[in-house]
């Protein structure tokens, strides 16, 4: 949903996202040791900074929300700014440095990838609960938020990871 003046999404949905993050926080992770305070702590940072980025541009290569984004500049943005995490490279490169969940389900600030352009790990983006995640889309929608279980996206998810301990 969007505002007719300003083209944002109100701040019900930035409201009903934090919402969301409280909640799941609380989630289990079966097949994974549960997250240590400072890591679930961690993952909601993450999940909210993505969220505060909703609408910045879609950039091939960009990496700041000056210039806006493409999605594995927001990822290395958001784990800079929200956890002093370093990431560099492309989703592939931050599939390989991430930790697979081994069946347990994503957490607010996990990563979650797809292939979308014909090869494994080449699109990511950051879960932020309920089944959503935020991503720096395309050039014409920039940074958003969808669901996992949308059709486009469930025929093409390759599995979430972590770098939260």
């Amino acid at each position: 949903m969007r505002t007719a003046t300003t083209g944002r999404r109100p701040l019900v949905t930035l409201l009903g996202g934090l919402a969301l993050l409280t909640l799941s926080g609380c989630a289990s992770r079966p097949g994974l040791a549960p997250r240590t305070a400072g890591a679930a702590q961690a993952g909601s940072d993450i999940a909210l900074l993505a969220l505060s980025l909703l609408d910045k541009p879609y950039v091939w290569g960009g990496r700041g929300p000056d210039s806006g984004f493409d999605c594995s500049g927001l990822v290395a943005h958001v784990y800079q700014q929200a956890a002093g995490i370093t990431l560099k490279g492309s989703a592939a490169a931050m599939a390989r440095a991430a930790r697979e969940l081994g069946g347990a389900s994503p957490q607010p600030g996990d990563l979650v990838f797809f292939n979308t352009l014909g090869y494994s790990f080449s699109h990511v983006g950051i879960y932020v609960g309920e089944g959503r995640f935020v991503h720096a889309s395309n050039p014409r929608t920039g940074v958003r938020i969808d669901r996992l279980d949308s059709r486009y996206y469930a025929a093409r998810f390759e599995g979430a990871r972590t770098l939260l301990g």
